[in-house]
């Protein structure tokens, strides 16, 4: 298996069994030949496959329009520096001060352009007391939705205590660029909605954008939830409105829809790209192209931006649309599942990736984690990335329609996130990807990732369900974002 190009997705596996898929790709008695096989993964590894891919699925336009937020949060950003800085100081003589400040300024006038930040930006180093006391009488009168104060010198630093100290309630950020010590750092790491930023990565100022843009789309954000009719429902800990509707309607809307040519070009982009399709049909592809118009249609009408359907036993299930919509960065959550719901809302604007939404099963012999479900995004390194995990079609775990058994990349780190709607907290974990589980011989859903936990003891002592796998390790911004809004991060287990 060493030279194997598919090692990356079913490494430690050896069970030989007759009914196992992998194990009659590996000798050739599946009907769908091992050089066939080979050939077909490696192609749709590759950009050009990928590309046609987007270019199958966007073939024919898509009619319905899901709604997008509009508006943004307004961030003020104060730099707080003498008009010179002195020879002998931090940084000092040999520091370019104002050149450095204009590099803060394009780095985060960039990044509020890219995610449609308002920016109430005051160029003018502050440092007078006038200027201090003036400040914070807008901060009282108008408070944004978040403050950068950019601290730039030591000599300058009692200014930057009052500032953090005074502000109120409004969510702040202090970064230093080589610019505090240790003794200096100290300041707010025990205030609330604070966070202490000392970095010498510029560009992590484009994070900082991203958490203030995050936060507020979380706030402004309507979920479809597809389970009973009834009055919206506000998640009060993160703002984001719910909108009820009754599963009957979703199935009334799929009678509607006909076959239609972008229907076709979607079920077309899914056959042509898979690796392999196992168990569907052609009419069982089709069906779930249909699912993604009709979930885009409900969306357009109602005015929301993602959905969670209560979708557990459906025969036609949703999951192969829920893979496409992750893939453009739309929330979408399984069974009703409102703390997974939170968790793609999170993932997306703050980390600009989609998660796994899974069932965990613990391996208490090798004391791994497994995740399994029948549907997972295939953009894994992020929507910025043109990468896209290879998958296969397979049935639901009914046994009817189609779903995704997506192959994640051994090896590679992963978080496991777990949120809660109804309060303002999250799990973390981090771990690394060993295999992906065949189906058969185990019985789980059909995307299945085998994890190997960081510093865990027991792997049945992971806290939460449906908890998702995000591909990279994004404990520290996580816990950056849970200080900047008072949320509680904890470790997973």
């Amino acid at each position: 298996m060493k030279n194997n190009p598919i090692h990356k997705y079913i490494s430690n596996h050896d069970c030989n069994s007759k009914h196992c898929s992998t194990c009659l790709v590996n000798n050739g008695k599946s009907g769908f030949s091992r050089r066939q096989f080979l050939s077909s993964a490696i192609s749709v590894a590759t950009a050009a496959a990928f590309t046609q891919f987007d270019s199958f699925c966007f073939a024919a336009k898509i009619r319905n329009e899901i709604p997008k937020l509009t508006g943004g949060p307004r961030v003020k950003v104060v730099f707080i520096r003498p008009d010179r800085e002195p020879d002998v100081s931090w940084p000092g003589g040999n520091c370019d001060v104002p050149a450095q400040q204009a590099l803060f300024i394009k780095t985060l006038e960039n990044a509020a352009k890219e995610l449609n930040v308002q920016l109430d930006l005051r160029a003018e180093p502050l440092n007078k007391p006038a200027d201090v006391t003036s400040l914070l009488e807008q901060l009282k009168q108008s408070p944004p939705d978040g403050l950068i104060v950019c601290g730039m010198s030591l000599t300058i630093w009692p200014t930057i205590k009052e500032i953090i100290e005074k502000r109120g309630d409004i969510p702040t950020i202090l970064y230093s660029h080589l610019s505090g010590f240790t003794s200096h750092l100290q300041l707010g790491r025990d205030l609330p909605k604070t966070y202490v930023a000392a970095t010498p990565n510029v560009q992590w100022l484009a994070t900082a954008v991203r958490m203030f843009a995050a936060q507020w789309r979380i706030k402004n954000s309507r979920i479809l939830l597809i389970t009973k009719a009834g009055t919206d429902i506000v998640l009060k800990p993160w703002g984001t409105t719910l909108r009820r509707m009754d599963k009957a309607q979703f199935q009334e809307e799929f009678k509607k829809v006909e076959e239609s040519s972008e229907i076709r070009a979607i079920a077309r982009a899914y056959t042509r790209s898979a690796a392999r399709i196992v168990e569907p049909t052609k009419q069982d592809i089709l069906n779930a192209a249909r699912n993604y118009i009709v979930i885009r249609h409900l969306l357009e009408i109602e005015q929301c931006n993602g959905v969670c359907i209560d979708c557990l036993g459906w025969k036609n299930p949703v999951c192969m649309a829920y893979s496409k919509l992750l893939d453009e960065g739309v929330p979408a959550a399984c069974e009703g599942d409102l703390n997974a719901t939170v968790g793609e809302l999170l993932s997306i604007h703050l980390l600009n990736r989609s998660g796994f939404i899974q069932d965990p099963s613990p391996n208490t012999v090798d004391n791994t984690f497994i995740g399994s479900h029948c549907t997972c995004p295939t953009r894994l390194d992020g929507f910025d990335k043109d990468q896209r995990a290879d998958f296969w079609l397979r049935s639901y775990h009914t046994r009817t329609g189609c779903s995704m058994q997506v192959l994640w990349p051994a090896g590679r780190e992963v978080t496991v996130l777990q949120t809660s709607a109804n309060a303002p907290s999250m799990l973390v974990g981090t771990g690394h990807v060993r295999s992906n589980i065949p189906q058969p011989p185990s019985g789980c859903c059909r995307t299945a990732v085998e994890i190997e936990m960081d510093n865990v003891v027991d792997t049945r002592n992971v806290k939460g369900f449906h908890q998702l796998f995000l591909l990279g390790n994004h404990e520290r911004i996580l816990q950056a974002y849970g200080r900047l809004f008072d949320i509680k991060v904890e470790r997973i287990a």
